[in-house]
């Protein structure tokens, strides 16, 4: 069950303020808070959390232990990384209004994202992937209705941008103490 836990949280908690949610709220706020583009949402998060719970699988068939905690620790430093990165979004000149179209876009900027990262690294370090599949996909799926729920309002009501370093400065923080206890050090 940690996988699960630490998956939901990881996702939701790296996705705050990203490329992802930062689309819903936009395509929220221009073509209005469907239904359908909260769905389109949530399919691209259950996508996403698949593919990244079957790559950690694959990836804890070839791992030993020790490597599978230094991947981790990889991946959380990856997170921190990806979340002092600045989010610059060009907003489309004419939004689609197509579910379709916003599911593969959703997708495509989830499938490289942090968030999905962890999910990986969740997956191989605990040999749970459909657990934290499952805990990813609706850490992603919570992210990503946040935004679909608040809009505009996400960037004005919000500091995305203090909030991203402030969870960076945490998995920075994650990060180093568990390549330390990897390494045997703590």
């Amino acid at each position: 069950m940690p996988a699960f836990f630490l998956a939901l949280i990881a996702t939701f908690v790296a996705s705050m303020g990203g490329r992802d949610q930062r689309l819903v709220a936009w395509l929220s706020e221009k073509l209005g808070a469907s239904t359908g583009l909260l769905v389109a949402a949530w399919i691209a998060s259950a996508l996403t959390a698949t593919i990244a719970a079957l790559a950690g699988e694959g990836l804890a068939a070839l791992m030993p232990p020790e490597a599978k905690q230094m991947f981790v620790a990889f991946a959380l430093l990856a997170g921190a990384v990806e979340l002092c990165w600045p989010v610059r979004l060009r907003e489309p000149a004419e939004p689609t209004r197509s579910l379709f179209a916003a599911t593969i876009v959703l997708a495509a900027r989830q499938v490289g994202d942090a968030a999905r990262f962890l999910i990986v690294a969740f997956a191989a370090a605990t040999g749970s992937h459909w657990l934290a599949g499952a805990g990813g996909m609706i850490g992603g799926a919570g992210a990503v209705t946040l935004g679909w729920a608040m809009g505009a309002e996400l960037a004005a009501r919000l500091p995305l941008r203090a909030i991203r370093f402030a969870i960076a400065a945490v998995l920075l923080l994650a990060a180093l103490w568990t390549g330390a206890a990897a390494r045997g050090i703590v």
